[in-house]
């Protein structure tokens, strides 16, 4: 079969999930349902066992990588923040296998996109820090979703967002402004000196960053753009430029897997 033939391999974060009673390594479907559907991907999800993950074979097998949203925090002593509020989830298993792939893999040029706390994650492993509840900064809005409503109405759009003209996002999306979900507490307090701000909520949350100097994609979104993506443009629009990102790293390394 001719090399460029195939799909790119996308490494998904995985989150680790007792379920009963036995260790899991779990991603959401509508993350590797984004990856097949927008990026025509195949998702591959990474297990959560920090520094036993071999990065480095990773990396030389993978065009791409995703860092998922989920329902855990990341340790707040990772940005030396105060002590998380009693019964916040947290998962120190993925902490300590993304925080430092995050950093690796833009290094090696591989893509990266990061969505919610991948977009949290990219900005601790770069020396930037959190707010750890949105909601109770002075002048920010509620960020949180209503776990009432359906699911159709929770990932709906809610804010817009304002985007840097002197950034790179704007030719991902090809616009100056848009809306957006929102389904989250944390959010950036300080952003991270190797980072760029991309796009901003009404409040002034930082919604989206890219890295600067990296070699290719390497970018990250507050937001939920993984959800029904065929059915919202300008969420399609981000996958499908990453996924041309995998593409041609793939094809620009056709023999990484050999070494």
């Amino acid at each position: 079969m001719n090399k460029k033939s195939y799909s790119p391999l996308i490494g998904v974060s995985g989150c680790r999930k007792d379920i009963g009673g036995h260790d899991f390594d779990c991603a959401g479907r509508k993350y590797t349902l984004a990856i097949e559907q927008g990026c025509h991907g195949v998702p591959l999800i990474i297990p959560t066992t920090g520094d036993a993950l071999d990065r480095e074979s990773l990396l030389r097998r993978v065009d791409g990588l995703l860092f998922t949203g989920s329902h855990s925090n990341i340790e707040p002593h990772h940005y030396e923040g105060s002590l998380s509020a009693e019964g916040t989830l947290h998962d120190p298993h993925r902490d300590a296998t993304t925080l430092p792939l995050i950093r690796e893999a833009v290094a090696a040029g591989v893509p990266v996109l990061c969505i919610c706390r991948g977009f949290q994650e990219i900005n601790v492993a770069y020396g930037g820090t959190l707010h750890q509840k949105v909601q109770d900064v002075p002048g920010m809005r509620d960020h949180r979703e209503d776990n009432e409503l359906e699911l159709d109405l929770r990932y709906a759009p809610v804010h817009s967002i304002e985007i840097n003209p002197d950034g790179l996002f704007k030719d991902v999306v090809q616009c100056q402004s848009a809306q957006v979900n929102s389904l989250h507490s944390q959010g950036i307090d300080r952003l991270a000196d190797g980072l760029l701000w991309e796009a901003k909520a009404p409040d002034g949350l930082i919604e989206a960053v890219s890295v600067k100097q990296a070699k290719t994609f390497a970018m990250a979104v507050q937001w939920h753009p993984e959800w029904k993506v065929l059915e919202n443009p300008f969420y399609l629009s981000i996958f499908q430029t990453f996924a041309k990102a995998c593409r041609e790293y793939m094809t620009a390394t056709p023999d990484k897997r050999k070494k």
